[in-house]
């Protein structure tokens, strides 16, 4: 991906890390298990199934059963589990597998950090945490909003926080929207727009909080690399844009017009509830953490990020 300059500490045969990985087969795990590789460090996944590959173990989060010998001599572990988010509809019962499915593993995975003494825990969670914003830039100093996702960050970030028992750092990861070339938010829209059927979402004044795949992945690796970083860090980009800006950007990227307005009924009428907290309002949060400590982006605006993304 070409982001040695991201980090902060060169990475030699003397820096290489054993890193222990939750949720590795999707679209950031993936990448990250990758970009990992590339920098010498070993990486362990941890899986629900039998073991396939000489770096896989087992678990399993409901029973908080985990592999013996999976985490001996870590140095880090990264916790990426969680179901999608707007995959099916809400209702109670989606509602619960959302949940479950982030603060079952985030407990069982902090409890075994401490309970092994590793380093640090870099865990997932997402800018929702500050439920809407609407034109207030928000860091990482700011308090948790109101509503489902924002409950469910709040309680995401509270599983996790066993892990520092042992005196380990915890990093909590609040993610914003990935884009990447494929799968993601990227996966849905663009053959939208490239068939000339994409448009703004409601009013198109609501922001996003968007990060290319490559900084995500570049800025959690620098997580585990820089141990003076713990707490909650923003992996956003740094310049947010509302949802019209980004859709003329994307129009542009793609080389197709996008006049379209979905309105909020309809997007309701799909997604249900959904459709007010993810979609029809969101978050204008800014990376204080990751700028302040001169991580270096290398799509710092949707104008350089959506070319290359969708590009070729």
């Amino acid at each position: 991906m070409g982001r040695e300059l991201a980090f902060r500490v060169p990475i030699g045969d003397d820096h290489a890390m054993r890193i222990v990985i939750a949720g590795s087969s999707g679209l950031i795990g993936t990448a990250c298990v990758a970009l990992l590789r590339r920098r010498g460090h070993e990486v362990v996944r941890l899986v629900r199934r039998a073991p396939a590959a000489p770096d896989e173990r087992r678990w399993d989060p409901p029973s908080g059963v985990i592999e013996s010998g999976a985490l001996d001599g870590a140095d880090a572990v990264i916790n990426l589990c969680g179901a999608g988010i707007l995959d099916r509809r809400w209702n109670d019962g989606r509602k619960q597998i959302i949940r479950d499915s982030r603060l079952v593993p985030s407990e069982v995975l902090a409890g075994a950090v401490a309970d092994a003494g590793i380093p640090v825990l870099v865990n997932g969670s997402a800018v929702g945490y500050y439920g809407d914003t609407g034109d207030r830039a928000v860091d990482e100093g700011a308090p948790p909003g109101s509503g489902f996702v924002a409950g469910l960050c709040v309680d995401w970030e509270d599983a996790a926080a066993g892990a520092t028992a042992s005196g380990g750092r915890l990093v909590l990861a609040r993610s914003g929207i990935v884009l990447a070339r494929s799968g993601g938010l990227l996966g849905r829209l663009r053959p939208l727009f490239s068939a000339m059927f994409g448009g703004r979402l409601g009013s198109g004044r609501q922001y996003m909080s968007w990060i290319s795949l490559e900084d995500h992945v570049a800025a959690l690796c620098s997580l585990i690399e820089d141990d003076s970083v713990s707490g909650p860090v923003n992996l956003t980009a740094p310049a947010p844009v509302t949802n019209d800006d980004f859709t003329r950007a994307l129009a542009t990227a793609v080389g197709r017009p996008a006049p379209w307005v979905v309105p909020g009924f309809a997007l309701r009428a799909v997604v249900g509830g959904a459709a007010d907290e993810m979609i029809l309002t969101g978050q204008r949060a800014v990376p204080r953490v990751l700028t302040s400590r001169g991580f270096r982006f290398a799509h710092p605006t949707v104008d350089s990020c959506l070319p290359a993304t969708v590009g070729g």
